[in-house]
């Protein structure tokens, strides 16, 4: 009888603990970026959208969903689930996707495929630009100040004078730091893409801190873990220790900074792709040419 109760005790805090194990392995983003990649060729290669599908319901049950550039997964799953007639959560999955479209407003609402499938469930352009004013004014105001900052002082004289460039790359390391010790990694979701005529990619900066070996450990070190949490994309991690690679004359990691002309060893760099993440080389250039096409074709 006594056993019995203590099973009795024991079983919920067993749940909470498995819970929690659960909710600690699903925000390893790595994992999520491997699994995309996995379903993404199952759609694009294998082309067997039904499955595709099946597969992305289960993935978006496990994590928060991304809508990665060139895959844009989520978005594919919501286009292709209609397009089959698959439930993939109506109106509420169609919200949930504004987010993370927002940054990119101002191209998305000029794709008119884009805005026929809101339509078909009930959501006019005006709504969703309601929805993406809302998001807006969720991001952090001096966040995007500071990072306004930073990128004119990134991109200052053309970066022409080395003199200027150390200093202004220094500031913005700093910035870099103290911004991921009291707000994390500035994703797209803290402070956008654009402000008002400034673009804004994180990318460009976090590049330049691979000019300086004396800040360029940290940031290996510390943005990895953004990797993991899904807030920073692993292209530009991965460019940045590419580009501290050459300085050093040392084979590229990742295959992403100047091209892929030079890879000697493309096996080891698709294995050290995949441990961040990233396509192999030959499915990137496969992105690369149907996000050219679709270009083209619009």
């Amino acid at each position: 009888m006594k056993q019995n109760q203590n099973i009795r005790l024991t079983c919920p805090y067993f749940l909470i603990i498995c819970f929690l194990l659960y909710c600690c392995k699903s925000k390893d983003y790595i994992s999520y970026y491997n699994k995309v990649n996995e379903i993404d060729s199952i759609y694009r290669i294998a082309k067997q959208p039904e499955q595709a599908i099946k597969k992305y319901t289960k993935l978006f049950s496990k994590y928060r969903p991304l809508n990665q550039e060139r895959i844009e997964e989520y978005e594919t799953y919501i286009r292709v689930s209609d397009r089959y007639g698959k439930n993939f959560g109506g109106k509420k999955s169609l919200y949930r996707l504004i987010p993370l479209i927002a940054p990119y407003w101002r191209y998305k609402k000029e794709d008119p495929k884009f805005i026929k499938l809101y339509k078909k469930y009930g959501i006019d352009s005006l709504r969703m630009e309601q929805k993406v004013a809302e998001w807006k004014k969720k991001l952090d105001k001096k966040l995007i100040d500071s990072f306004v900052v930073a990128i004119r002082r990134d991109h200052y004289n053309e970066r022409s004078n080395s003199s200027e460039i150390f200093e202004n790359d220094l500031k913005n390391a700093e910035l870099l730091k103290w911004t991921f010790k009291n707000y994390g990694y500035p994703s797209m979701q803290k402070i956008g893409l654009y402000h008002k005529d400034t673009f804004m990619p994180m990318g460009v900066i976090i590049l330049h801190m691979a000019d300086y070996d004396e800040y360029h450990s940290y940031f290996k070190s510390k943005i990895l873990e953004y990797i993991k949490s899904g807030e920073c994309p692993p292209r530009d991690y991965a460019a940045m220790v590419d580009r501290n690679n050459l300085h050093h004359k040392v084979p590229y990691t990742y295959g992403v900074y100047q091209g892929y002309e030079n890879i000697k060893d493309s096996a080891k760099v698709n294995r050290n792709r995949k441990s961040i993440g990233l396509p192999s080389l030959k499915y990137r250039n496969k992105l690369a040419k149907d996000q050219a096409d679709s270009l083209r074709t619009k």
